[in-house]
């Protein structure tokens, strides 16, 4: 485990010439996050280079200081985890490794982030490109690892990373969900045991909308009709029908499309989507 810049420039230096898949985190791991870790080690095999992670819960990325301070932590459960599915190395940096004193410079993508989370949180994908972008630069990863479940994310990553010139692969990894269809992530642990219950509704609204789809549905307002009584008693951020390559709104899903949706439950916010 690794806390400093410093430390891990180092340990890049020592480990330069191999191989090594990198899956950037904010902690409190589930088992998509440990699904990640372990397409990480399958790319890259010990006897090549190393599997990496980070722990690192990004303030910039967040707008409400009230969900920053109550996301989830459990640093020892994670380093548990990921030395379970073979993690070489954690690094775990306390914000002003990462954003030092005086540091002004952050990362924009432009078109991309204008809907979806990024249009109901401003500046979320600002943070996000920055803090990843510190990451692959320190790291120099082969392969970094991103779930599909933050689709909007992945491919604002995957722009940034033809944009830049990065070396290595942007590889997305599919969503990994709890046996009734709810999408896996840190935040479940935060709902009541009712607010569970109820967000089973996502997953079975997008299976409405794959059904509507598949049965010859294209236009948009007809694939996601009503949204509001089927995710009650939910409270819808957003629920949104996108080109999946743009992710520009589209009133007819033709060719390859989005949907994504937020929904709070118990006022924890709660991502899915699904592709058509």
């Amino acid at each position: 485990m690794l806390r400093s810049v410093s430390e891990l420039r180092e340990w890049r230096t020592q480990h330069g010439a191999r191989e090594l898949a990198l899956v950037p985190t904010m902690g409190y791991l589930h088992e998509g996050h440990l699904a990640l870790m372990q397409e990480g080690r399958r790319r890259v095999p010990r006897n090549r280079g190393a599997l990496a992670i980070s722990i690192f819960v990004n303030p910039t990325q967040f707008n409400d200081p009230a969900d920053l301070a109550s996301y989830p932590r459990d640093e020892p459960g994670d380093l548990a985890k990921a030395e379970s599915v073979g993690v070489d190395l954690a690094f775990i940096p306390k914000p002003e490794e990462l954003y030092p004193p005086g540091a002004s410079t952050y990362v924009e993508v432009g078109a991309l982030d204008q809907h979806l989370c990024g249009a109901t949180r401003p500046g979320h994908f600002r943070g996000v490109c920055t803090v990843v972008s510190k990451l692959w630069q320190l790291f120099t990863p082969t392969v970094g690892l991103f779930g599909q479940k933050d689709f909007q994310q992945l491919a604002i990553i995957k722009r940034m990373h033809r944009d830049l010139f990065w070396s290595g692969e942007v590889v997305g990894v599919p969503t990994m969900r709890e046996q009734d269809g709810l999408a896996l992530s840190s935040r479940n642990a935060r709902l009541g045991a009712s607010a569970r219950a109820a967000a089973i509704a996502i997953p079975k609204f997008l299976q409405l909308v794959r059904q509507r789809h598949a049965a010859g549905e294209r236009v948009s307002s007809r694939l996601i009709a009503d949204a509001e009584q089927a995710l009650a008693p939910g409270r819808i951020h957003y629920v949104s029908v996108v080109d999946a390559e743009q992710l520009q709104p589209t009133d007819h899903a033709n060719g390859p499309t989005l949907v994504a949706l937020a929904v709070f439950f118990d006022d924890v916010r709660l991502i899915d989507n699904t592709l058509l």
